[in-house]
Parts: C-alpha cells; structure tokens; sequence
C-alpha cells in the first residue's frame, strides 16, 4: 500500500491510500478525485488520464513505453515529465508519489 498525493489544478490535495498492483488512473477514479477521465478504461489507448510527475518521480518511475508515448503526443497539454496514470502502477517504491492534474483532459 502507498499513499498518494494528488493535486488538482485548482491546487486542491488529496492524499489516498491506494493497495498495490492499483494503477493511478484508477486510484483517482475509485477515490472520487475529479480530473482523470480514463475514457479507455487503462488500456493506454487514449490519453484521458494524463498527468504530471516532478523530476525525482519521472527518474524513478523511468521512461513512458513507446505505446504510451504515442498516446502522450495527442496530447496538447504535454510536458517534459507527462505521464499516462493507467501506466504507473501502485507499489511499496511509489509511496508518496505525488500525481498532479491538468486542468483538462483530451
């Protein structure tokens, strides 16, 4: 189990616990955190779950798969250290991840 803070746009946090094997797109979905939309249900098929990690997260949580970063290049609102949630899977090496929300998702 690890918690995870989440940080809206509007600046709101949130932290949850969230048991491991539990992707952070359904992390948000399942603790009623609005600004992840998940339209493909975590198939990395869409980018409706996008988020944004700071440096020390992308570095250990490494790169986004090739499938992912064709997702993330749909994306508009796509930053350096962006991330897909249906991707990034809970653990004991995620506890205190911090995940911030985009204002939209596209």
């Amino acid at each position: 189990m690890a918690k995870i803070t989440f940080i809206q746009f509007d600046g709101t946090e949130t932290v949850v616990d969230v048991d491991d094997g539990t992707s952070i797109m359904n992390a948000a979905i399942d603790n009623g955190i609005s600004g992840i939309d998940g339209d493909c249900g975590g198939e990395c098929s869409c980018a409706t779950c996008h988020v944004t990690l700071n440096d020390e997260w992308m570095a250990k949580l490494g790169q986004p798969s090739e499938q992912e970063e064709s997702m993330l290049d749909l994306n508009p609102d796509r930053e350096s250290n962006s991330r897909l949630g249906c991707q990034i899977e809970v653990s004991e090496t995620t506890d205190g991840l911090i995940v911030k929300l985009p204002e939209f998702q596209y």
